[in-house]
């Protein structure tokens, strides 16, 4: 009897040694999973990029207005929302995330992935990002540190409206959430681990666990350096860690630290590896991350490829390369 894309995810998370590691990858390779995204909020407009004099701009879902040089980099927020002061949240529109009829489409695409034997994520977005955006990153890094109790009110709104989605997702039928926000700089975290834990893990765990009181599991990317905090992500319910650059913490580190206790989905170091241009060297890699983080486990790792190889500078080949070396080596690594 044939496995499905599925059962092996499935078994993976459940650290059960499933036929073969699971496959996240893009480029014309394999993946076990597909996405699902709600429809748009019907009482907000949003503006999509558009070209200016001499620059790109959009307006977010949330009202937030980002601007990029050109077209290949996500950009950032030129003004939040509610930047100007914390008085205008009184007569904010907070947008309508949760209403049915914006699930129904995604609803009837759960049932055409399972049909083909795919695990299925639902996407929502999270606290931090969604609030610094609204407040823009360098007047909200200021205000956890100035006006915890004013940022604890606001994260607690964007937490009622990520349980609501994830609820919404769970009632369609989805196998997992997917979501994501940036945590670190190449060499620390963007604030000290105690802010993170007074203010933000009281987050993840009202919306990772809503998500694992629904039988789902939560995949997070995230990032930089962010060592310090991934205990306390685990400790919330998260399954699987997505990170593009997973040699900046170390995969012996990981490995001795984590193996058995979360996934890290990742393509080949995106920062170091990918980019010496040397095969052997990513081929390397590959067998490493398989060997250290899944292998001994009976699952811990998922096989990543990023999504844009002319962001990184690079021919896809060497992607390539990597992804071959994860097909080939992901193979019944537990024995």
């Amino acid at each position: 009897m044939t496995i499905t894309s599925r059962e092996i995810v499935q078994q993976s998370l459940a650290f059960a040694a499933p036929p073969r590691i699971p496959f996240a990858m893009g480029g014309g390779f394999p993946s076990d999973f597909r996405g699902v995204s709600r429809g748009p909020a019907p009482n907000r407009k949003v503006q999509p990029w558009t070209e200016r004099d001499g620059y790109w701009n959009m307006i977010d879902e949330w009202g937030n207005e980002w601007r990029r040089l050109e077209d290949i980099t996500k950009g950032e927020v030129h003004r939040g929302v509610i930047e100007e002061g914390w008085e205008l949240l009184e007569t904010y529109q907070w947008p309508d995330v949760d209403r049915a009829d914006l699930y129904e489409e995604a609803g009837e695409k759960v049932k055409e992935f399972h049909q083909e034997g795919y695990y299925v994520h639902g996407s929502v977005g999270m606290s931090f990002d969604i609030a610094r955006y609204m407040r823009r990153m360098e007047i909200f890094l200021t205000d956890c540190a100035a006006e915890p109790a004013r940022v604890r009110g606001l994260l607690d709104r964007i937490a009622d409206l990520l349980e609501r989605q994830v609820h919404r997702y769970a009632d369609i039928g989805v196998d997992g959430i997917s979501s994501g926000e940036d945590w670190g700089t190449q060499d620390r975290l963007l604030m000290s681990p105690a802010m993170f834990r007074q203010l933000f893990k009281p987050v993840y765990e009202r919306v990772v666990g809503a998500a694992r009181n629904r039988g789902l599991s939560f995949r997070l990317h995230s990032c930089g350096f962010v060592r310090e905090i991934i205990p306390d992500w685990i400790e919330t319910g998260v399954n699987i860690l997505q990170f593009d650059q997973p040699e900046i913490h170390g995969i012996e580190y990981l490995s001795e630290n984590y193996g058995g206790k979360v996934h890290f989905e990742s393509p080949v170091d995106i920062q170091t590896t990918l980019q010496t241009r040397d095969h052997s060297l990513i081929e390397a890699a590959a067998r490493d991350y398989i060997d250290k983080l899944t292998a001994p486990f009976g699952g811990g790792f998922i096989a990543g490829y990023y999504g844009s190889n002319p962001a990184l500078g690079l021919d896809p080949e060497y992607q390539e390369t990597a992804s071959k070396t994860y097909m080939n080596h992901g193979e019944n690594p537990w024995h």
